[in-house]
C-alpha cells in the first residue's frame, strides 16, 4: 500500500512536503516515483528516486524548485516542493516503478 499525505493550500512562492507511506513490499528494493494530475489533465511523471538513493531523475518543470529522497528504514518516500506556482496545482501521488499507485494528497497554489 502507498498512502500520500503533506498536501494542502500554499501561496505562490510557498514550499510544502509531501510524505508518501508504504507497506507490503520491500521498500527499500524498488525505484519509487512521484506523479501528479492537474485539473483536468492527464497524469505527469515528477521524479524518480531508485532503491538505494543514488540516481535520482526530474522532469524539466520542476527542475531547481522539487526534491525527491527516501528513508528505507521508516518505509517512507519523501517529495520536497519549493518555489511553488499556481500551475503546480495537482493531486500528487507516489507509485512503484511498475505502476502501482496510491491515495494522493492535493497541492493548491494560489497565486
Amino acid at each position: 500500500q502507498l498512502q500520500a499525505s503533506g498536501g494542502g493550500l500554499v501561496q505562490s512562492g510557498g514550499s510544502l512536503r509531501l510524505s508518501c507511506a508504504a507497506s507490503g513490499f520491500t521498500f527499500s528494493s524498488i525505484t519509487m516515483r512521484w506523479l501528479r494530475q492537474a485539473p483536468g489533465k492527464g497524469p505527469e511523471w515528477v521524479l524518480t528516486i531508485n532503491g538505494g538513493g543514488t540516481f535520482i531523475d526530474y522532469a524539466d518543470s520542476v527542475k531547481g524548485r522539487f526534491t525527491i529522497s527516501r528513508d528505507n528504514a521508516k518505509n517512507t518516500l519523501y517529495l520536497q516542493l519549493n518555489s511553488l506556482k499556481p500551475e503546480d496545482t495537482a493531486v500528487c501521488y507516489c507509485a512503484t516503478v511498475d505502476g502501482a499507485r496510491g491515495q494522493g494528497t492535493q497541492v493548491t497554489v494560489s497565486s
